[in-house]
């Protein structure tokens, strides 16, 4: 009888673990991209700084919008393929060159985004390095069963997409600039 008794406390205590790990919900997202571009940082920095004109060099944006409400700054993002993103920006750092901003509202498959992009001189004269780094959850923030297309998967997905869709656009319009 002891032993049957221990075989259940057992059993108790190995589904109790079990339950209260998966009880946490979703683990944070991070996405962090980088890419050399031969401008100077000066160059680079003043598009990545540009919060109002992010289409200048990102393919999928088709315009940008700024609004003011009190001290804060918002920009609506229309995208190419429709739908927009609604951001508000967090900080502006002229001396370590880095911009900080989150999404407000999206259409994206994630949620609590908050993202920074810091512009450095390259290894080279002539060179900028440029890092976008997201951090994020899922959109479904409960435990499994999880809905398709709310999973960690695609969200990762959305993010990388429109990281490197955006720092090739940076690269491209930097370079090319005069």
């Amino acid at each position: 009888m002891k032993k049957f008794l221990a075989l259940i406390a057992l059993s108790l205590s190995t589904s109790l673990v079990s339950f209260t790990a998966a009880a946490h919900g979703p683990s944070p997202l991070k996405v962090d991209k980088s890419v050399t571009i031969k401008a100077e940082p000066a160059k680079v920095w003043a598009l990545v700084k540009d919060f109002g004109n992010m289409q200048k060099w990102h393919p999928a944006i088709a315009s940008t919008k700024l609004e003011k409400k009190g001290d804060e700054t918002f920009r609506t993002l229309t995208l190419k393929s429709g739908g927009t993103i609604y951001e508000k920006l967090r900080s502006i750092d002229e001396g370590d060159m880095k911009i900080r901003y989150e999404i407000v509202s999206s259409g994206l498959p994630l949620t609590d985004y908050n993202a920074f992009m810091v512009v450095t001189k390259g290894a080279k004269p002539g060179e900028t390095n440029v890092q976008w780094v997201g951090r994020f959850y899922r959109l479904y923030k409960l435990n499994p069963p999880i809905p398709a297309g709310q999973d960690d998967e695609t969200a990762l997905k959305a993010i990388n997409e429109i990281f490197d869709s955006g720092l090739a656009g940076l690269q491209k319009a930097a370079e090319s600039a005069k």
